[in-house]
């Protein structure tokens, strides 16, 4: 099928005045398509900062780690178990359904955390947001280049290259964020128990993130 879309692409670039309808046709409905894309994922990132802004905070022992998975293997090796977790936006603490006793200044702290992790969250969302509008313009201005990129990746390679250059340095600023994070987590956890086994940010984390961002995006 992809095969037969090329050729048919070619031969209307070749011969625009031989079949200038197909060509409009094929050109609308990508455009149509690339249209309500946008509208389904700008639908979808609204839901999702809504959610963040008025839900619970899900927590657990991995959350805003950037090197979890060695992490879990540690865990998972001693038999460890985290029950879940959750900051509600009244700022009381669920563990495992159970609301933990708090106080005021509990509480305050409970709260200044969600906020900083729900705008880190958010950030996320923006940087996700910002890449699809990305893929979906470059899709959008170069339809005819998608045909001949279904053989070559070249749309792919230029995609990858125009994210990396304007998403990488808004991913890194995330890590700039995170020693404020580390220190609100502990202090978290030296006044409130219930919450030492989601304090999981470290300083190799945090050392660490930039260098871990910036390996990522080279991969692509």
């Amino acid at each position: 099928m992809k095969t037969t879309l090329l050729c048919s692409t070619l031969l209307l670039v070749a011969l625009p005045f031989a079949a200038p309808a197909a060509g409009t046709d094929i050109a609308t409905e990508i455009s149509q398509e690339m249209a309500e894309a946008r509208e389904e994922m700008r639908a979808e990132m609204a839901q999702a900062r809504e959610e963040l802004r008025t839900g619970n905070l899900e927590l657990d022992g991995d959350s805003l780690r950037f090197s979890g998975k060695d992490h879990k293997r540690d865990r998972h090796r001693r038999g460890e178990a985290v029950p879940p977790a959750e900051i509600t936006p009244q700022g009381d603490l669920l563990v495992d359904g159970k609301a933990v006793e708090i106080d005021d200044r509990q509480r305050e702290q409970l709260l200044a955390y969600r906020g900083q992790v729900i705008e880190i969250a958010l950030s996320g969302i923006d940087i996700g947001e910002r890449s699809a509008e990305v893929a979906l313009d470059m899709v959008d201005r170069s339809w005819v280049s998608l045909m001949f990129s279904a053989l070559t990746g070249g749309l792919e390679r230029r995609i990858q290259r125009i994210v990396k250059q304007q998403v990488q340095p808004a991913v890194l600023s995330i890590c700039s964020r995170l020693p404020e994070v580390m220190v609100a987590q502990q202090r978290l956890a030296s006044t409130l128990p219930a919450f030492q086994p989601y304090a999981n940010l470290e300083q190799a984390d945090v050392d660490n993130c930039e260098r871990d961002v910036r390996s990522e995006f080279a991969s692509l």
